[in-house]
Formats: structure tokens, sequence, C-alpha cells
């Protein structure tokens, strides 16, 4: 056992001695730590502070000041990391109400209870890709302890075009509509891109997200037309590689999500209309895939009910929601790189485990789908160095579940054990 020298101050005199570290084992039926194939049974991970200090055979239970944890009938793994997450806000009949009625402490209020629901779920990071700006503030209040949530890298608030899927303005009459510039994230020329890049490191974003194509739930005509042009993505890769983020690209057409990849995004997310042509691109260029599955399901069985989305969303949500099991299995059988991610807040926050199951129906191994959830979601965000996997040194982020996720994909929807940073939530 490690020891910890303290020095104290005892009537002048500077007294140094040793005192012991108190550290967790958790015993594990099973362990899947997200890089290997196979898993490893019967073993104890070993924490001190926030990291883990090493995996060893059997169930330790190390001296009597040490915790031990008893998880010999489940499966431990490492956290897990959605990349694709809007914790500003959740569906609902009333969310396109919302944008005129709530402040933006309402939204800081109800991203507090979505941060919390994600995190109970066994997610202990995430990726927001895009809000009111309000999701800076957010990870800054998980960040220092202040509310309960996974670690967050966020993008702000989303870049678009005038008239783009993430123009804010989409829908509203004539007098509201206004010309949001790039301070507000939209954009129309190579400059104005720079600038909305430059705005979002300013105000605090990780990363950049562009939407390269129409989207589903925008209140506009199309899904999938491009919305960018090739000059304007490249100055906004260009920019963001300056200030070292990435750029992930919403998209569903092909030609929009053809631009983004031959620009450098990082991402695509959704890929609803992918083509054998961008997949090879993707694949030349390292390009990984986020498809969003349950979004995608979500959205073609709410747009069933009358009045759940505008009637200008209705044939787009019953056109593209099912596609992307298509396309995801076809991306996946052509070898390009998949990551994790689920677009929660598309359907309710802490049902983000229902993608490890549409993932798997789609033909991906189970093995490899909690590794894109863990040990290549944590390449994507530039931090596999620190997350994704359980191997001494990196940050004791873990869960568990009941039984066995390789026999059963479903039982990550019944999680028992979450640890973040050293700490155990549930």
């Amino acid at each position: 056992m490690k020891n910890i020298l303290i020095t104290l101050l005892f009537f002048g005199t500077l007294i140094p001695f040793e005192t012991s570290a108190q550290k967790t084992y958790i015993q594990a039926g099973l362990l899947i730590d997200g890089v290997s194939d196979e898993p490893q049974r019967n073993v104890t991970v070993v924490i001190i502070g926030n990291r883990i200090e090493s995996i060893e055979r059997g169930f330790q239970a190390g001296s009597q000041a040490d915790e031990v944890i008893d998880l010999r009938n489940s499966t431990l793994m490492p956290g897990w990391i959605d990349l694709h997450v809007h914790l500003e806000n959740e569906t609902g009949p009333t969310r396109y109400l919302d944008v005129f009625r709530d402040n933006d402490a309402d939204i800081a209020f109800k991203s507090s209870v979505y941060a919390k629901k994600t995190l109970m779920a066994g997610f202990t990071t995430v990726r927001d890709l895009g809000g009111s700006g309000v999701n800076i503030s957010l990870r800054k209040a998980i960040d220092v302890g202040y509310i309960p949530g996974p670690r967050v890298y966020t993008v702000g608030k989303s870049i678009a075009t005038t008239g783009g899927h993430a123009d804010p303005t989409n829908g509203r009459r004539k007098d509201l509509m206004g010309d949001p510039g790039p301070e507000e994230g939209v954009v129309n020329s190579p400059e104005d891109a720079r600038k909305a890049v430059r705005q979002r490191y300013k105000d605090g974003s990780d990363h950049i997200k562009i939407t390269a194509t129409g989207g589903v739930l925008s209140v506009a005509k199309s899904g999938k037309n491009p919305q960018f042009l090739e000059d304007e993505v490249r100055a906004i890769v260009e920019t963001a590689a300056d200030y070292e983020m990435h750029v992930a690209a919403h998209a569903h057409g092909d030609e929009g999500m053809k631009r983004a990849v031959e620009a450098g995004v990082l991402t695509i997310e959704h890929g609803t209309y992918m083509s054998e042509e961008v997949m090879e691109l993707m694949v030349e260029k390292g390009t990984y895939y986020v498809p969003t599955i349950t979004a995608g399901m979500f959205v073609a069985e709410k747009a069933e009910v009358p009045g759940y989305y505008p009637e200008i969303v209705v044939p787009k949500a019953r056109e593209i929601g099912p596609q992307i099991v298509n396309t995801f299995a076809k991306a996946y059988a052509y070898g390009v790189k998949i990551a994790f991610g689920t677009d929660a807040g598309v359907f309710p926050h802490g049902e983000n485990a229902r993608e490890f199951g549409f993932m798997v129906e789609g033909g991906m191994p189970a093995m490899e789908v909690i590794q894109s959830a863990t040990s290549v979601a944590a390449k994507v965000l530039g931090m596999e160095d620190q997350l994704g996997s359980i191997t001494p040194g990196k940050l004791a982020d873990l869960v568990a579940v009941p039984g066995n996720p390789l026999l059963d994909i479903s039982v990550t929807e019944r999680v028992e054990f979450i640890m973040k940073d050293g700490v155990r939530v549930k």
C-alpha cells in the first residue's frame, strides 16, 4: 500500500510522518475494460483517489481501512461516453413554444435535471452538441460540484447558415426573425465562419458543431439539402484547428456530408443518406460516424402522434428516422469508424442506453458497441489518456450492470453502480 507523507507544524517544528491512503477495492465478476476484445473474469479494480491504481486477479479486499465494493455478480465497464446530447432541452409537444417562454435561468434549472438523469443512466461523460450557450455554464457548475452530472464537453451554440438547421429564428414571423449573425452562430461567408468559431472559443466552448445539411426537427422544409459552401466549411475547420477544437457536422443529405468530410470534420452526426462514396471518403480521412439511431426511431414514432410536431416536421420525421438504422448497418459493414452518440433531448434524457440495443440489432457485436461508447468515444474527445478504459492511471469513471451485456445487451438499461472521478454516485 502506498503511503502519503504529511508534514505538520507542531510547536513551531515541522514533523513529517506517514499515513496510509485509503483505497477502494471493486470486486468484479466480469470486467470489460473498453479496449480488450475479451472480458476478464473475477478481478479486482483498485482505486486510490480519483485514479485507477491496478487491476488484480481474484477478489482482493485490502486492509480494514479500505472500502470494498462487491460486484461479483455484475459486469464492470468504463463509464460510458455519449458524444451527442442536448442537455438544455427535452422533447415534448410544447418544445417549439418554450423558446418564447423560457429565460436562461429556466433553461439552466431544467438542464440540471437532465444532467443528473444522464449521469444516473451510466454516462459519466458527454459531448453537448448545441444549445443556447447555457450548456457552458452547466459544464462549469458540474465541474465545481454545484450540481451532479456527467463530465461535459460542449460546442455551446451550433453554427448554421441563414435559414439553416441551427438558425434559431426559423419558423418565426417576419418581425421576429431579425438577421442573426456570427455572434449568434449564423454565417454566410468564410469571414463570418471564422468569426463564429472565434466567438464560440471566446464564449468558452470546447468544440464546434455545424449543421451541414437541413434537419428533421427544424421548422424548415428540407431535411437533407446542403447548407454550407465548401469554402465556408473549410474556414470553420481550419479556424477550429487553430484553437485546438474539433468540428462535428450534423448531416442527413449526402452532398452536405461530402463537403464536410472533405473539409476535415472529425465526426458526422446522423449520416442518414450516406452514400458509399462518402463512406469511402470517411474511411480515407479517418472520419467518425455517430449514428444517433435512438433519436431516429423516436421521431418516426412521434410523427404519428397528431400535434406532437409542427406539420412541416412530420414528413421529415417519417422519412429520415427509420433510414438511420439502414445507414448504420451499411456503414459498419463498410468499415467506417463508429463512435457512440444518441441525440438525447430529441428523446427523453436518461434513456441513452437504448442506443446499445439498436446498434447490436444493426449488426455490430456487443463488445464493439461498448468500445464505441468507451475507448473510441474517448479518442474522439482527445481524452484517451484519461478516459475510456479501465487501465492503471486512468480516471476512475466506472459503471456496472447486472449479468453479462455481451449475452444480453439490454442489461445496459439497468445500471446498478456508477463511479465518476473516483466518487461513487450510485
